[in-house]
């Protein structure tokens, strides 16, 4: 009796000990113990929102996203012993047997198609699991392409994942790279339009979560869960047409070598808009490949990098001067080779003369600096330094573009002192950008109303809706007779100028002036080269396009005659592509002296 009693407690207390063990499991700490389950057998992975598109003016593709692969392995599941396949039996093809795969031999077979040796595969493997014996996650290659990632699955090794990784490509090369910019591998903005767009651009990852077994990594059917959805970017719709950028960055290419200059920038932009159609940098980097360039020249320095504008710039000091009333065309004013104002500033020309009769016209025409210095001292500090500021001056454009200098205008009238008072009526003491400078053009061209500097059209949705289009709203700066005078006398120094064989445009009338500047060196003081530069627009008669062009330091031509043929050539084309019409008369001739 004893022993049934015995036995019968021993049973009842086994059974109690089995239900408390089975609530504990399945009631107090199911939800740890799933949570636990679900670590070693569940994984996550990334829902890529696929990045927009950049698009020229026309729709060609500049850059758009493409699938690449990101390779990894298991060191513990690798460790685990032969791989298992299916072959086909030797003996009855018809049947297939299970074979036994040594892992020094699936090693060589993943580093033949990923491009690794297989003994460093194996060192990769035994390395991480000294770090962490129980390791189950390593890279073995990133950023692989379509046809890589599938010779990889064909191999069918259980614990070798792929991972998709969206990647970026560029189909035409360093066409308009120096615009564009690029991304890191992990595809991080890094430069240019990818970088200042990114907003537009950028999609939003979403998540999902899978159950795999542990035995071989397989994915459980009907586990998969999407933790959140992924959202694609929008398309960056641009100003530039890519054919002519191309042209573009070739001719500059081609003189910056010729020339033996440090750098090359070429800016074409729609008179009546602001549109930009080129914007070209010499070097220029290939964005596919952005290491291969020096980081120097990887950005745009038509944006980015400042300098004295030189003579370019006595445009707009005499468009100043006609709208104030003090001068037009036909004024004149007695000026030699060196002028000594009263307050003590000392200014000279590029060229030694004796007094000479020059109307504005003629100051233009032999870019004389004492000359511009009489007439832009008939006007106020304060009214020059104003339409500076109404030109574009002094801050950066409309565009916002990565990196994008304000220009230096040295402090206003307050700060200037004597000389400073006067370089700055022809182009020195002050520092522009050459967007800049082809944005003070394109007001001139446009009877003196400028329009905001634009380069990308706006933002468009996956719904064909384009959001964050820029303004067009233009503002008026000089007067239309002040505009159209100061454009008048361009065209006679297009004509009469020293360059006026090297710049010719058979059939147009072109309004155009030279410039030769100093470049800060960024420690108070001056490069040792010259930036030489040509900006101006055509047909003169009615504008339609403006082309600026800076050459840095052409030590074989180190005068504006080394920016001349890439102004001729660019314009040129331009006028061509669009089928500009020729102008109908001569320009009409305005006196040099009196």
């Amino acid at each position: 009796m004893r022993r049934i009693v015995a036995a019968g407690l021993a049973l009842v207390l086994m059974v109690g000990w089995f239900v408390v063990r089975l609530v504990d499991i399945q009631v107090v700490r199911a939800a740890e113990l799933n949570a636990a389950s679900e670590d070693v057998r569940s994984r996550s992975a990334t829902i890529y929102g696929v990045r927009g598109q950049i698009l020229d003016a026309n729709g060609m593709v500049l850059a758009d996203s493409v699938m690449r692969y990101d390779i990894a392995l298991s060191p513990k599941q690798a460790m685990l012993g032969p791989v298992v396949r299916e072959e086909p039996d030797p003996a009855d093809p018809s049947k297939r047997v299970e074979v036994e795969v040594p892992l020094d031999q699936v090693l060589d077979e993943l580093g033949e198609v990923i491009g690794r040796p297989a003994a460093e595969l194996r060192a990769l493997i035994e390395s991480s699991l000294e770090e962490d014996p129980g390791s189950d996650f390593a890279y073995v290659a990133k950023l692989v392409d379509t046809e890589t990632y599938e010779e990889v699955k064909a191999l069918d090794i259980p614990w070798v994942v792929p991972y998709e990784h969206p990647s970026r490509r560029y189909p035409n090369g360093a066409v308009a790279g120096n615009l564009l910019g690029f991304v890191g591998d992990d595809g991080d903005p890094l430069a240019g339009l990818e970088y200042s767009e990114n907003r537009c651009l950028a999609g939003a990852n979403g998540e999902r979560t899978w159950l795999h077994s542990l035995k071989d990594w397989v994915e459980i059917p009907g586990s998969e869960r999407v933790i959140s959805e992924a959202r694609q970017g929008g398309d960056l719709q641009l100003t530039i047409d890519a054919d002519l950028q191309y042209f573009v960055q070739r001719v500059a290419a081609a003189q910056v070598q010729a020339t033996g200059a440090q750098w090359g920038t070429v800016t074409v932009m729609e008179a009546k808009t602001g549109r930009l159609l080129a914007v070209a940098d010499v070097p220029t980097v290939d964005p596919n490949a952005p290491s291969a360039t020096d980081s120097d020249d990887r950005g745009s320095r038509a944006f980015t990098a400042p300098f004295e504008p030189g003579s370019t710039f006595k445009a707009l000091t005499s468009a100043t001067v006609i709208d104030a009333g003090e001068g037009d065309p036909n004024s004149g004013v007695t000026a030699d080779y060196q002028y000594l104002p009263p307050n003590g500033a000392d200014i000279t020309d590029s060229h030694g003369h004796g007094p000479t009769n020059y109307t504005m016209t003629g100051m233009l025409i032999d870019s004389s600096n004492t000359a511009m210095s009489m007439f832009g001292e008939r006007v106020s500090d304060e009214r020059r330094y104003q339409d500076m500021l109404d030109f574009g001056l002094g801050s950066p454009s409309e565009v916002g573009f990565a990196g994008e200098a304000s220009g230096d205008l040295h402090g206003g009238p307050d700060e200037w002192d004597p000389q400073t008072k006067y370089a700055t009526m022809f182009g020195q003491g002050l520092t522009t950008s050459a967007i800049q400078i082809a944005s003070v053009y394109q007001t001139l061209a446009n009877g003196g109303v400028r329009m905001p500097v634009t380069l990308v059209e706006g933002c468009r949705q996956s719904d064909g809706t384009l959001t964050e289009v820029p303004s067009t709203e233009g503002r008026r700066v000089v007067s239309e007779k002040a505009a159209d005078e100061t454009a008048a006398m361009l065209e006679q120094v297009y004509l009469h100028g020293w360059l006026a064989d090297d710049w010719n445009i058979p059939g147009y009338r072109v309004a155009a002036k030279t410039g030769t500047a100093q470049v800060p060196d960024g420690n108070g003081g001056y490069q040792s080269g010259y930036l030489v530069s040509v900006s101006g627009f055509a047909p003169a008669d009615d504008p339609e396009f403006v082309v600026s062009v800076s050459i840095m330091d052409p030590v074989k031509m180190n005068s504006s005659a080394a920016s001349a043929p890439v102004f001729q050539q660019v314009m040129s084309q331009v006028l061509k592509k669009y089928r500009t019409v020729p102008s109908g008369a001569p320009a009409p001739e305005l006196p040099a002296t009196w």
